[in-house]
Protein backbone atom coordinates (compact mmCIF):
# COMPACT_ATOMS: atom_id res chain seq x y z
CA UNK A 1 0.00 0.00 0.00
CA UNK A 2 1.50 3.37 -0.97
CA UNK A 3 1.86 5.80 1.93
CA UNK A 4 1.06 9.50 1.76
CA UNK A 5 3.92 11.50 3.23
CA UNK A 6 5.08 12.46 5.74
CA UNK A 7 4.68 9.09 7.46
CA UNK A 8 4.32 8.92 11.24
CA UNK A 9 4.43 5.69 13.25
CA UNK A 10 2.56 5.85 16.57
CA UNK A 11 3.42 2.96 18.92
CA UNK A 12 1.27 2.86 22.02
CA UNK A 13 2.65 1.49 25.31
CA UNK A 14 5.03 -1.18 23.92
CA UNK A 15 6.30 -2.05 27.38
CA UNK A 16 7.49 -5.21 29.11
CA UNK A 17 4.62 -5.30 31.59
CA UNK A 18 2.15 -5.71 28.71
CA UNK A 19 4.15 -8.44 26.93
CA UNK A 20 3.31 -12.13 27.27
CA UNK A 21 6.66 -12.91 28.86
CA UNK A 22 7.85 -14.03 32.27
CA UNK A 23 7.71 -11.28 34.88
CA UNK A 24 5.12 -9.11 33.14
CA UNK A 25 2.47 -7.83 35.54
CA UNK A 26 -0.33 -7.26 33.01
CA UNK A 27 0.45 -9.57 30.07
CA UNK A 28 -1.53 -9.27 26.85
CA UNK A 29 -1.53 -12.52 24.85
CA UNK A 30 0.19 -11.93 21.52
CA UNK A 31 1.81 -8.66 22.55
CA UNK A 32 5.42 -9.80 22.22
CA UNK A 33 4.90 -10.95 18.65
CA UNK A 34 2.95 -7.74 17.94
CA UNK A 35 5.95 -5.65 18.91
CA UNK A 36 8.40 -7.84 17.03
CA UNK A 37 6.32 -7.22 13.91
CA UNK A 38 6.50 -3.49 14.59
CA UNK A 39 10.30 -3.81 14.93
CA UNK A 40 10.41 -5.61 11.56
CA UNK A 41 8.30 -2.84 10.01
CA UNK A 42 10.67 -0.14 11.27
CA UNK A 43 13.68 -1.99 9.88
CA UNK A 44 11.96 -2.46 6.52
CA UNK A 45 10.61 1.07 6.09
CA UNK A 46 13.68 2.83 7.51
CA UNK A 47 14.00 6.30 6.04
CA UNK A 48 10.38 6.30 4.85
CA UNK A 49 9.33 6.79 8.47
CA UNK A 50 9.59 10.51 9.06
CA UNK A 51 8.59 10.45 12.75
CA UNK A 52 8.17 7.71 15.36
CA UNK A 53 6.08 8.45 18.45
CA UNK A 54 6.18 6.02 21.38
CA UNK A 55 3.84 6.41 24.34
CA UNK A 56 4.81 5.03 27.75
CA UNK A 57 2.36 4.13 30.50
CA UNK A 58 4.12 5.56 33.56
CA UNK A 59 2.66 4.87 37.00
CA UNK A 60 3.45 5.12 40.70
CA UNK A 61 2.55 2.21 43.04
CA UNK A 62 -0.06 4.46 44.68
CA UNK A 63 -2.65 5.00 41.96
CA UNK A 64 -6.43 5.22 41.86
CA UNK A 65 -6.54 2.19 39.55
CA UNK A 66 -4.13 0.10 41.66
CA UNK A 67 -5.28 -2.10 44.58
CA UNK A 68 -3.55 -0.21 47.40
CA UNK A 69 -5.67 2.93 46.87
CA UNK A 70 -8.78 1.07 48.06
CA UNK A 71 -9.96 -1.16 50.90
CA UNK A 72 -13.16 -2.78 52.09
CA UNK A 73 -14.61 -2.89 55.61
CA UNK A 74 -12.16 -5.67 56.51
CA UNK A 75 -9.20 -3.58 55.31
CA UNK A 76 -8.59 -5.75 52.26
CA UNK A 77 -7.62 -4.30 48.89
CA UNK A 78 -9.60 -5.25 45.79
CA UNK A 79 -8.27 -7.98 43.55
CA UNK A 80 -7.01 -6.95 40.11
CA UNK A 81 -9.77 -6.59 37.51
CA UNK A 82 -12.34 -5.57 40.13
CA UNK A 83 -14.63 -2.84 38.78
CA UNK A 84 -15.47 -0.10 41.29
CA UNK A 85 -18.53 2.01 40.60
CA UNK A 86 -19.80 5.24 42.07
CA UNK A 87 -22.50 3.22 43.80
CA UNK A 88 -19.86 0.93 45.35
CA UNK A 89 -18.23 3.93 46.98
CA UNK A 90 -21.48 5.49 48.14
CA UNK A 91 -22.61 2.21 49.71
CA UNK A 92 -19.26 1.63 51.41
CA UNK A 93 -18.27 -1.53 49.51
CA UNK A 94 -14.95 0.18 48.78
CA UNK A 95 -13.32 3.23 50.33
CA UNK A 96 -10.13 5.15 49.78
CA UNK A 97 -7.49 3.76 52.14
CA UNK A 98 -6.34 7.34 52.78
CA UNK A 99 -9.38 9.18 54.25
CA UNK A 100 -7.98 12.35 52.76
CA UNK A 101 -8.63 10.92 49.29
CA UNK A 102 -12.32 10.19 49.87
CA UNK A 103 -13.52 13.44 48.34
CA UNK A 104 -11.28 13.03 45.31
CA UNK A 105 -12.34 9.41 44.84
CA UNK A 106 -16.00 10.37 44.97
CA UNK A 107 -15.48 13.19 42.48
CA UNK A 108 -13.43 10.93 40.20
CA UNK A 109 -16.06 8.19 40.02
CA UNK A 110 -18.79 10.78 39.52
CA UNK A 111 -16.95 12.35 36.60
CA UNK A 112 -16.14 8.95 35.11
CA UNK A 113 -19.83 8.09 35.15
CA UNK A 114 -20.72 11.44 33.58
CA UNK A 115 -18.01 11.16 30.92
CA UNK A 116 -19.20 7.86 29.51
CA UNK A 117 -15.67 6.57 29.03
CA UNK A 118 -14.22 3.55 30.87
CA UNK A 119 -15.40 2.33 34.26
CA UNK A 120 -12.76 2.26 36.98
CA UNK A 121 -11.02 -1.10 36.69
CA UNK A 122 -8.42 -2.08 39.27
CA UNK A 123 -5.26 -3.29 37.53
CA UNK A 124 -2.21 -5.04 38.91
CA UNK A 125 0.54 -2.53 39.63
CA UNK A 126 2.14 -2.09 36.23
CA UNK A 127 4.59 0.07 34.31
CA UNK A 128 6.01 1.50 37.54
CA UNK A 129 8.37 4.33 36.73
CA UNK A 130 11.98 3.14 36.74
CA UNK A 131 11.11 -0.56 36.73
CA UNK A 132 11.87 -3.32 34.21
CA UNK A 133 8.16 -3.45 33.40
CA UNK A 134 8.24 0.20 32.32
CA UNK A 135 10.92 -0.51 29.70
CA UNK A 136 10.21 -0.87 25.98
CA UNK A 137 10.16 -4.48 24.73
CA UNK A 138 13.72 -5.46 23.78
CA UNK A 139 13.33 -6.22 20.05
CA UNK A 140 11.42 -3.03 19.47
CA UNK A 141 13.85 -0.97 21.51
CA UNK A 142 16.75 -2.25 19.38
CA UNK A 143 14.85 -1.31 16.21
CA UNK A 144 14.11 2.18 17.55
CA UNK A 145 17.76 2.75 18.43
CA UNK A 146 18.95 1.56 15.03
CA UNK A 147 16.41 3.80 13.28
CA UNK A 148 17.49 6.79 15.36
CA UNK A 149 21.18 6.26 14.57
CA UNK A 150 20.64 5.65 10.87
CA UNK A 151 18.14 8.46 10.32
CA UNK A 152 19.82 10.90 12.72
CA UNK A 153 16.51 11.45 14.45
CA UNK A 154 15.20 11.14 18.00
CA UNK A 155 12.20 8.98 18.81
CA UNK A 156 9.38 11.06 20.31
CA UNK A 157 8.77 9.36 23.68
CA UNK A 158 5.55 10.47 25.40
CA UNK A 159 4.97 9.60 29.07
CA UNK A 160 1.44 9.37 30.44
CA UNK A 161 -0.16 8.21 33.66
CA UNK A 162 2.06 9.66 36.39
CA UNK A 163 -0.79 11.51 38.10
CA UNK A 164 -1.95 9.07 40.83
CA UNK A 165 -5.48 10.44 40.85
CA UNK A 166 -6.63 9.57 37.33
CA UNK A 167 -6.26 6.82 34.74
CA UNK A 168 -4.64 7.84 31.49
CA UNK A 169 -5.40 5.28 28.80
CA UNK A 170 -5.30 7.72 25.89
CA UNK A 171 -2.07 9.44 24.95
CA UNK A 172 -4.13 12.52 24.18
CA UNK A 173 -5.73 13.12 27.59
CA UNK A 174 -6.42 11.53 30.96
CA UNK A 175 -9.77 9.90 31.68
CA UNK A 176 -10.52 12.72 34.13
CA UNK A 177 -8.54 15.90 33.59
CA UNK A 178 -6.87 17.53 36.59
CA UNK A 179 -6.99 21.32 36.05
CA UNK A 180 -3.85 21.67 38.17
CA UNK A 181 -1.82 19.14 36.16
CA UNK A 182 -1.04 20.01 32.52
CA UNK A 183 0.17 16.44 32.02
CA UNK A 184 -3.43 15.20 32.24
CA UNK A 185 -4.77 17.75 29.80
CA UNK A 186 -5.15 17.53 26.02
CA UNK A 187 -1.75 16.94 24.39
CA UNK A 188 -1.97 19.69 21.80
CA UNK A 189 1.68 19.27 20.82
CA UNK A 190 1.17 15.67 19.76
CA UNK A 191 -2.10 16.48 17.99
CA UNK A 192 -0.43 19.28 16.04
CA UNK A 193 2.36 16.96 14.91
CA UNK A 194 -0.08 14.24 13.90
CA UNK A 195 -2.20 16.75 11.98
CA UNK A 196 0.82 17.45 9.75
CA UNK A 197 1.21 13.76 8.82
CA UNK A 198 0.08 12.28 5.52
CA UNK A 199 -0.15 8.79 7.02
CA UNK A 200 -0.32 7.71 10.68
CA UNK A 201 0.50 4.03 11.25
CA UNK A 202 -0.76 2.86 14.64
CA UNK A 203 0.28 -0.18 16.70
CA UNK A 204 0.74 -1.18 20.33
CA UNK A 205 -1.01 -2.33 23.48
CA UNK A 206 -3.65 -2.81 24.43
CA UNK A 207 -6.24 -2.72 21.65
CA UNK A 208 -9.13 -2.64 24.12
CA UNK A 209 -7.91 0.28 26.21
CA UNK A 210 -4.90 2.49 25.44
CA UNK A 211 -4.95 1.98 21.67
CA UNK A 212 -8.71 2.46 21.50
CA UNK A 213 -8.68 5.50 23.77
CA UNK A 214 -5.83 7.16 21.90
CA UNK A 215 -7.24 6.59 18.43
CA UNK A 216 -10.73 7.71 19.40
CA UNK A 217 -9.31 10.93 20.81
CA UNK A 218 -7.14 11.52 17.74
CA UNK A 219 -10.15 10.94 15.50
CA UNK A 220 -12.26 13.31 17.58
CA UNK A 221 -9.70 16.10 17.47
CA UNK A 222 -8.51 15.75 13.87
CA UNK A 223 -12.05 15.34 12.53
CA UNK A 224 -13.68 13.06 9.97
CA UNK A 225 -11.86 14.64 7.03
CA UNK A 226 -8.53 13.42 8.43
CA UNK A 227 -9.51 9.84 9.25
CA UNK A 228 -8.17 8.56 5.93
CA UNK A 229 -4.70 9.27 7.35
CA UNK A 230 -5.11 6.68 10.11
CA UNK A 231 -3.94 3.10 9.53
CA UNK A 232 -4.50 0.58 12.32
CA UNK A 233 -2.02 -2.30 12.10
CA UNK A 234 -4.38 -5.06 13.22
CA UNK A 235 -1.67 -7.71 13.56
CA UNK A 236 0.32 -5.44 15.87
CA UNK A 237 -2.17 -5.01 18.71
CA UNK A 238 -4.21 -7.26 21.01
CA UNK A 239 -6.82 -6.75 23.73
CA UNK A 240 -6.44 -7.26 27.47
CA UNK A 241 -7.75 -10.75 28.32
CA UNK A 242 -11.44 -10.58 29.13
CA UNK A 243 -11.87 -7.36 27.16
CA UNK A 244 -11.67 -8.81 23.64
CA UNK A 245 -15.19 -7.61 22.84
CA UNK A 246 -14.12 -4.02 23.53
CA UNK A 247 -11.27 -4.42 21.07
CA UNK A 248 -13.54 -5.80 18.34
CA UNK A 249 -16.11 -3.10 18.97
CA UNK A 250 -13.39 -0.47 18.57
CA UNK A 251 -12.15 -1.96 15.28
CA UNK A 252 -15.68 -2.11 13.86
CA UNK A 253 -16.29 1.49 14.91
CA UNK A 254 -13.09 2.75 13.29
CA UNK A 255 -13.68 0.80 10.07
CA UNK A 256 -17.18 2.26 9.81
CA UNK A 257 -15.70 5.75 10.19
CA UNK A 258 -13.22 5.23 7.36
CA UNK A 259 -10.04 4.30 9.22
CA UNK A 260 -7.99 1.72 7.30
CA UNK A 261 -7.41 -1.64 9.03
CA UNK A 262 -4.31 -3.33 7.60
CA UNK A 263 -1.53 -5.75 8.54
CA UNK A 264 2.10 -4.77 8.91
CA UNK A 265 3.18 -6.84 5.89
CA UNK A 266 0.74 -5.00 3.60
CA UNK A 267 2.69 -1.77 4.15
CA UNK A 268 5.20 -1.33 1.33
Amino acid sequence: MPLATPVHLLIIDPQNDFCDISGASLPVPGATDDLRRVAELIGRLGSRLDVIHVTLDSHHPLHIAHPNWWHDEAGLSPSPFTVISLNDLKQGRWSARDPGQHSHSLDYLTRLAEGGRYQLTIWPEHCLIGSWGHNVQADLLDALHIWGREQLKAVDFIAKGSNPGTEHYSAIRAEVIDPNDPGTQTNLTLLKRLAAAGTILIAGEALSHCVAGTVRDIASHLGDDALHKLVLLCDCSHAVPGFEALGQQFLAEMKARGVRLLTHDSIE
